[in-house]
């Protein structure tokens, strides 16, 4: 009876608490893209550093005669090459990120294999604890039930918290770059004032000069 309660509240209180913070916890993302037969279509996430990233994709056709293959390209923010694959239909990437910033995975359609028409393409993305396998942590470190619950909520407590650590210093970052454009506008206004003062004065005295020598004044 004890047990039954225990796992009650711990049903409720993952409800509850994911509930509560949608936008703080890492979630699974399943994306519908379609690719124009001429170009590339990419997906792209601002991610923070440390973070398993686990990705499926797969062609949908919607004619069994004609099996459409695609190229892929994962990049970092700043332009690594994180994964690489050309004439597929189907795969997984997986990579843990090493720089804070927006994470591209672009697809282009391959030669005539889509016979002139748009692919289709299903792209599971998954980042943090939603790309753990928690079915093999439990088999391994031997836990089920209400331990294993806590532990999905003791991960999701550390992912809000690294989330909010990364929000924090993204904040001071842009509060610096704002303060330093603010600073600069403000030199820019001085200046442009100063200027200003300037050439007005440098008109009025040649216009004295000119109407002195012109003896109007």
């Amino acid at each position: 009876m004890t047990m039954q309660r225990e796992l009650t509240t711990t049903i409720l209180l993952s409800a509850l608490f994911f509930l509560l913070t949608p936008e703080l916890i890492p979630v699974s993302e399943a994306v519908w893209l379609t690719i124009p037969k001429t170009g590339t279509k990419c997906v792209s996430e601002e991610i923070q550093s440390k973070v398993v990233v686990l990705a499926d994709y797969l062609v949908i056709s919607d004619e069994h005669s004609i099996f459409p293959t695609v190229s892929l390209k994962v990049t970092s923010p700043y332009g690594n090459v994180l994964h690489h694959s050309d004439n597929t239909t189907h795969g997984q990437f997986a990579f843990t990120t090493q720089e804070s910033g927006t994470y591209l995975a672009c697809f282009e359609a391959v030669g005539n294999s889509h016979g002139n028409k748009d692919v289709s393409i299903n792209l599971d993305w998954k980042t943090g604890i939603a790309a753990k396998d928690w079915d093999s942590i439990a088999r391994k470190e031997k836990i089920e039930g209400v331990e294993l619950e806590l532990r999905k909520l003791e991960g999701a407590v550390e992912a809000i918290h690294e989330n909010l650590l990364y929000l924090k210093t993204r904040e001071a970052e842009m509060r610096i770059v704002s303060e330093k454009t603010n600073s600069r506008v403000a030199w820019y206004s001085i200046m442009s004032l100063g200027i200003c003062i300037l050439v007005s004065g440098s008109q009025i005295l040649y216009l004295k000069q000119y109407f002195e020598r012109k003896k109007l004044i």
